[in-house]
């Protein structure tokens, strides 16, 4: 152990925060190699509205929002003041007992701005702790309704879902090397792919193929045995691929017919990303549960919560003496919760959820016009919710490798030009929804200057 510094050091200079980030900041996701050897990270200090700004005071525009998460954009001080009062007047009770005014506040407003009667709010601290608690729950409602057998759970091929260890089961690129086996009863069945449907299908004849296989899986597991489907709406971690409502309305048919329950994950999706406060409104369709996170707070606390219909909390009421065998410590956490007020008065007091979709429809058709590229297979996606596909090939639709050397020329040229945003084999551009006109052709025109450099560079391995 060191001798303990001061606990206000003296000045920092840029370098210095990098060194001592490489020192003692386990950054989640990074390859410590190339943090070290190429500074594949960036230290940064303040941002405002679409805007990062790291410790050389370089500016960045937000191509992500953070993780598909700063929705209401940076820099919003009365976030900040509602916490910093909040948390002067109350900071935290227990969640297993009781609970705080801010905190009843806020379930009162989702419950009145959710779909149908998703009218119960489970709360805890982020995206995969709302994925694992609605898992925790579909198993214990099926088994208290008389169906202890209903443990699997349905989930899509190329899903995302978290990274705590039942959300990260449900995760079908979770690392089996590192941490197999996994949850027992996870299954996946094809997910919405218009680009490259697993059938050789197209357009909605497509989707709705990819559901009615949901209904093969269900009665080739047993339905006495299947608990629960999960999936994104729209998903992003499959390529940012919008099915069609009927795909959806038949997915919400076949989970009535065998009493199975419909889960939802609106971790990225919700709060406006989509053009609509929550993405399921785009298809005409309640779930059974909802998760949510990221951008009920946009970023400025850490807190995800599910909501349950009336019609699976019922069990609870009828059976009062069994209490859920789940709790967290920070669910419902008083100065998050005033955090996600303050976020959903922005939202509709400046609109921002129709901005989405005026400003992802203008992005969206900008994008398109990079179809020119001979990289660019495909450009999709709904609200400020865009992904482009990469290919080596139109024509076969080849894939570039998510580590390939043209996939890393591509982020860093981006990075450059002062875009941040994920660069795999699909660039999501997901920006705030505070994002300027301005900024959206910025974005556009850094992608395109970008993608014509590093083509140029790897024109011998470009098959078209």
């Amino acid at each position: 152990m060191t001798e303990v510094a001061a606990v206000h050091p003296e000045p920092r200079t840029a370098p210095d925060f990098e060194q001592e980030a490489l020192k003692h900041v386990w950054i989640h996701s990074a390859e410590w190699i190339r943090l070290a050897e190429e500074r594949g990270f960036r230290v940064f200090e303040r941002a405002y509205g679409s805007t990062l700004v790291d410790v050389y005071g370089r500016e960045f525009i937000d191509g992500l929002s953070g993780l598909w998460v700063v929705n209401a954009g940076h820099g919003r001080k009365e976030i900040a003041e509602a916490m910093a009062e909040q948390a002067a007047k109350l900071a935290y009770v227990s969640s297993a007992n009781h609970t705080t005014v801010p905190t009843v506040r806020l379930a009162h407003e989702l419950a009145l701005r959710l779909p149908g009667d998703l009218n119960r709010v489970f709360f805890c601290s982020g995206g995969s702790e709302a994925v694992e608690s609605a898992i925790k729950i579909a198993k214990q409602v099926q088994a208290m309704r008389g169906f202890p057998k209903r443990y699997k759970i349905i989930a899509r091929r190329g899903s995302y879902h978290g990274m705590t260890y039942g959300a990260m089961s449900l995760t079908q690129s979770r690392n089996e090397k590192f941490f197999g086996p996994f949850m027992y009863g996870v299954y996946y069945v094809p997910s919405p792919n218009r680009y490259r449907n697993d059938f050789g299908l197209e357009g909605e004849e497509g989707d709705l193929m990819c559901a009615n296989y949901v209904e093969q899986e269900i009665l080739y597991q047993d339905p006495e045995t299947v608990a629960a489907v999960i999936g994104e709406p729209i998903s992003t971690s499959n390529g940012v691929h919008v099915p069609s409502p009927k795909y959806w309305q038949r997915l919400r048919e076949i989970c009535d017919k065998y009493g199975v329950l419909l889960i939802m994950d609106e971790v990225i999706n919700g709060f406006g990303r989509t053009g609509k406060l929550f993405a399921a409104e785009h298809f005409g369709v309640v779930p059974d549960l909802m998760t949510m996170a990221k951008g009920i707070t946009s970023g400025y606390a850490p807190m995800g919560a599910v909501a349950v219909r009336d019609s699976v909390f019922q069990i609870f009421q009828e059976q009062k003496e069994v209490p859920l065998g789940h709790l967290l410590t920070f669910g419902g956490h008083a100065v998050a919760a005033a955090a996600a007020l303050k976020n959903l008065e922005i939202f509709e007091r400046e609109g921002l959820v129709q901005q989405s979709a005026e400003k992802g429809a203008y992005l969206l058709e900008k994008l398109k016009e990079l179809l020119r590229h001979p990289t660019v297979g495909d450009v999709r996606g709904l609200g400020l919710m865009c992904g482009i596909e990469l290919v080596k090939s139109k024509t076969t639709k080849e894939k570039w490798p998510r580590n390939s050397a043209f996939i890393k020329a591509l982020e860093r040229r981006m990075n450059e030009k002062g875009l941040l945003t994920r660069v795999w084999e699909i660039v999501h551009v997901a920006p705030p929804l505070v994002v300027t006109y301005e900024e959206l052709d910025r974005i556009v025109t850094i992608i395109d200057e970008a993608l014509t450099e590093t083509e140029n560079e790897f024109a011998s391995e470009i098959a078209d």
